[in-house]
């Protein structure tokens, strides 16, 4: 039996890879659009490079940045799909030690008591899980102005 990847982030692109991750949204240049394990924002997803590296310091110029244009590309297909008002973006990489990029779309209809905290003040375990029934069409739309935008393979 294969020796277990590193982080989270290993086995989300191993998955995306083969073909069996059901929130995979699309194949970018740089790596993969998947849909956040919680839905604490409708459309919420991450970048995923692959390869996986330790940090965003780790690519070399060219792949940093195709990885943050693919970024604000995947940016760009939120504000469209969910009619976001703003997209937050965040890396850290402090839990899982492998670059990522957390897209967060807000709006500004949210509650007094929620629209301007950061993503992390929220309860993430009251967040709806990532569920293809109920986020699917979410997921389709993302890809779907994804493709409009750019040469990538929609899963």
């Amino acid at each position: 039996m294969p020796a277990a990847e590193p982080t989270a982030i290993h086995r989300m692109v191993a998955r995306c890879r083969a073909g069996d991750h059901p929130a995979a949204v699309a194949k970018l240049e740089s790596g993969w659009a998947v849909m956040g394990e919680r839905q604490v924002f409708p459309g919420y997803c991450l970048l995923l490079p692959d390869p996986v590296v330790p940090d965003l310091n780790a690519l070399a110029a060219v792949a940093r940045g195709r990885f943050l244009a693919d970024m604000a590309l995947l940016g760009d297909a939120l504000l469209t799909a969910t009619g976001a008002t703003r997209i937050n973006y965040a890396m850290f990489g402090n839990l899982e030690p492998a670059l990522h990029a957390h897209l967060f779309p807000r709006h500004s209809s949210e509650p007094d008591s929620t629209r301007t905290l950061q993503p992390w003040a929220l309860d993430w375990l009251a967040a709806p899980v990532y569920d293809v029934a109920v986020h699917g069409e979410m997921r389709a739309r993302i890809g779907a102005a994804l493709a409009s935008r750019a040469v990538l393979s929609c899963v």
